[in-house]
């Protein structure tokens, strides 16, 4: 576990590690606390769970993790599940780590309950946040102005983060549906599965956004219940935006792949047709010789030409003329 102390909006004097009863006294003493677990563990859940007298149902949700996002309130906890994307363009493969934020008057927890910081980084490493002193320009994660209006800054600080996780991963998603247009049209007959394999990276992205939206819509809702500073208010809406625009492509990227999908199983039966009138025309040709073989193959002594010294050339004349005559016409009419 990781503890940060934060004192009139500067982290300081750096980060340290205490336990969860002295983070709570740094609370009394008007001191906002950021506890960040970035590999969980039982004991750090139930640790917490007896100092902040958690309910039984959230300290169960943040032990078994795998929870969609969402939003609940236990009393003065807040509790909300994020989850952050990032994509893996060798394997095509949309990556989603999930978060759980408790939030209450004073302090915020953050457990990384996939092991992973929001860009991806394993362990207990936990990038750019930086101690940040008075005066000192710094690009820290939280920055002083926020982390002055309360957890609800942090809180609102990090989901910014989580949602500015899904436009690049959309971007190169997009990329790959730029791609797979172009096999499509090109004729590439193993597209199909690539297609099926993307849409569901898709499907998964939206169920981590969708959700999300309805997060966001709740703590707006309670910007007046909870006497919410105006500045924080335009935040999370600026992050609502964001993530309604990432909402919309991901639905207009799903749109498009379905009809990728349709286009490419229309191309697909068009070349099966085509193929089908070749087989179909090559079959006739070869029945056309066949059909005059049988008849002349017939066991009956009075037949015509039968016994004529020209007979033999005569059929075979006929049905190279025949199987000719039908590959011209199918030729005429596309069908070779």
């Amino acid at each position: 576990m990781i503890t940060c102390l934060i004192d009139d909006g500067y982290i300081g004097p750096g980060r340290v590690d205490v336990t969860i009863e002295q983070s709570l006294e740094a609370v009394a003493d008007n001191r906002m606390v950021l506890n960040i677990f970035p590999t969980p563990t039982t004991e750090q859940v139930a640790q917490l769970a007896e100092a902040w007298d958690l309910h039984p149902v959230l300290r169960e949700d943040v032990e078994n993790a795998h929870q969609r996002p969402k939003i609940e309130r236990y009393g003065d906890v807040l509790f909300v599940v994020a989850r952050a994307a990032k994509y893996s363009d060798d394997a095509e493969n949309v990556g989603l780590a999930e978060f759980h934020f408790l939030v209450r008057p004073g302090s915020l927890a953050l457990f990384c309950q996939d092991g992973e910081w929001f860009d991806g980084t394993r362990g207990d490493a936990v990038p750019r946040l930086e101690v940040i002193e008075e005066g000192n320009a710094s690009t820290s994660l939280l920055e002083p102005n926020l982390l002055r209006l309360g957890p609800e800054a942090v809180l609102y600080r990090f989901l910014d983060t989580i949602v500015d996780s899904y436009l690049p991963v959309l971007s190169e998603i997009e990329i790959d549906q730029e791609q797979i247009e172009r096999q499509v049209f090109g004729g590439d007959t193993e597209v199909a599965e690539r297609i099926y394999r993307l849409n569901q990276e898709v499907i998964d992205l939206r169920q981590a956004i969708v959700p999300l939206q309805e997060v966001l819509a709740s703590l707006q809702d309670g910007f007046a219940r909870y006497s919410i500073p105006e500045e924080l208010r335009s935040y999370l809406d600026d992050v609502a935006d964001h993530l309604t625009e990432a909402a919309t492509r991901t639905a207009e990227l799903r749109e498009s792949l379905s009809q990728i999908l349709q286009v490419n199983a229309t191309l697909v039966a068009q070349r099966q047709n085509e193929d089908m009138k070749k087989i179909s025309g090559w079959a006739a040709i070869l029945f056309a010789p066949t059909l005059v073989g049988a008849i002349y193959g017939m066991n009956f002594d009075d037949m015509p030409e039968l016994h004529w010294s020209f007979g033999y050339p005569m059929a075979i004349g006929f049905m190279v003329a025949l199987g000719v005559l039908l590959y011209v016409v199918f030729k005429k009419n596309r069908w070779m």
